[in-house]
């Protein structure tokens, strides 16, 4: 018997370490660095993707996903390095300082055109950030209560066409150049309500919108084109197929919804808008 459990044991190391191999020998020559994997992050790193804006801790939902994609293609962490860009920076066109970034980057078409992106690693729910003053005034959670409040969003939003085709409000949103925009608006009472992606929308209601409240969440199912992040990469990086490899993985294994579960596991109560 305990010849039986040494070979068992001795074959699970063998498989283990021939599939690291296998992720190692894919990724050979394709990084930056040799035998370092460079990723990039925002300056700074936010809650709740990035726990304390340090993600060489690996604390944080994108922070611990980046590590364990690492792992899968054979990267310690002692072989990993971080570096910082700004959003708008690293989604120009171009060479890049790092092998792939993470910063909810949204998938879409256009921004194909200028960089890769890997699979997705999460499909966002999109929530209602609104005040605890509006939710006061009788606000609710329904369709019929979202049509008549007034919305604001920044222009180039991913978040555009579910304000259109699926809340389709009475009167017409006031467009913005960006989030803070946005958030200083929605504080300012020139807007009711925006939305964003919800571990996002958290954020924003616990920390920068004064008087903030969440009021409710749309499933990514009931959005015909829900919001997906991918990790960003120089187009045509050779790097990609290693990268999507180990999020198949991740994925297949349920090693990923362990991670968002951890990491995003206060978005469950926010209620589901009918």
């Amino acid at each position: 018997m305990k010849l039986l459990v040494t070979t068992a044991l001795a074959f699970t190391i063998s498989a283990t370490s021939a599939l690291a191999m296998g992720h190692g020998a894919c990724a050979a020559g394709k990084t930056l660095t040799e035998d370092t994997l460079t990723i990039a992050t925002g300056n700074p790193a936010y809650y709740p993707w990035v726990m304390n804006d340090a993600p060489e801790s690996g604390e944080g939902f994108e922070a611990a996903v980046a590590y364990a994609i690492a792992d899968k293609m054979g990267f310690g962490a002692d072989n990993v390095t971080w570096v910082r860009t700004s959003f708008d920076e690293a989604i120009q066109p171009g060479a890049k300082n790092f092998d792939f970034n993470m910063q909810q980057y949204s998938i879409t078409a256009e921004r194909e055109e200028m960089v890769d992106f890997s699979l997705p690693y999460y499909t966002s729910a999109m929530a209602v950030l609104t005040t605890q003053s509006v939710v006061d005034a009788g606000a609710e959670a329904t369709l019929d209560s979202l049509k008549g409040l007034k919305w604001g969003a920044v222009a180039t939003t991913t978040a555009i066409p579910i304000l259109n085709e699926v809340i389709q409000p009475e009167s017409e949103p006031l467009l913005y150049n960006d989030n803070a925009d946005v958030n200083a608006a929605i504080m300012a009472g020139q807007i009711d309500a925006a939305l964003y992606d919800l571990p996002t929308a958290l954020y924003l209601s616990a920390v920068v919108v004064e008087g903030g409240a969440l009021l409710g969440q749309f499933p990514p199912e009931q959005s015909e084109r829900p919001d997906q992040f991918g990790l960003l990469m120089e187009e045509g990086n050779p790097l990609k197929e290693c990268v999507d490899a180990a999020l198949s993985e991740l994925t297949e294994s349920g090693e990923l919804a362990a991670i968002e579960a951890q990491w995003l596991a206060e978005a469950t109560g926010v209620p589901v808008i009918e």
